[in-house]
């Protein structure tokens, strides 16, 4: 197999009303595709595509699914604004040797990362001994 790269991520909700206005209205993802008679919508992100999709019993959200990872310029200001809001979160602002990030989670209980790189991960990687 070679993969080239991830084509898009998808995340299951249970209300595409509901779910729209979460990362339009909350997050302030704008729409590139709505398919499905408006059962699938996704969002063009830098070079990359999330979706999100109510398709009933066929694909449900899940707290132990995937999580995705948005990158965001100030990790601080986009979680004090989320807060502000009453958005639930999974877990607060975390320090990693290469990032900083939170985790919220959508109407579903979808778990979002808001990650906020502080090095280049070929940096990074550099500096692991295997």
């Amino acid at each position: 197999m070679n993969i080239t790269e991830i084509a898009f991520t998808g995340t299951p909700v249970t209300d595409i009303s509901r779910a729209r206005a979460f990362y339009e209205g909350v997050l302030g993802l704008s729409p590139s595709l709505e398919s499905a008679g408006g059962l699938w919508v996704e969002y063009e992100i830098g070079n990359g595509t999330f979706g999100i999709g109510c398709y009933g019993d066929a694909w449900l959200p899940s707290p132990q699914g995937t999580c995705i990872a948005f990158e965001v310029d100030d990790l601080d200001g986009e979680v004090s604004q989320l807060k502000s809001k009453n958005i639930p979160f999974d877990r607060e602002i975390m320090d990693s040797p290469i990032c900083r990030f939170a985790i919220i989670c959508d109407p579903d209980d979808n778990k979002i990362m808001l990650h906020q790189r502080t090095t280049t991960s070929s940096s990074f990687s550099q500096n692991l001994t295997v």
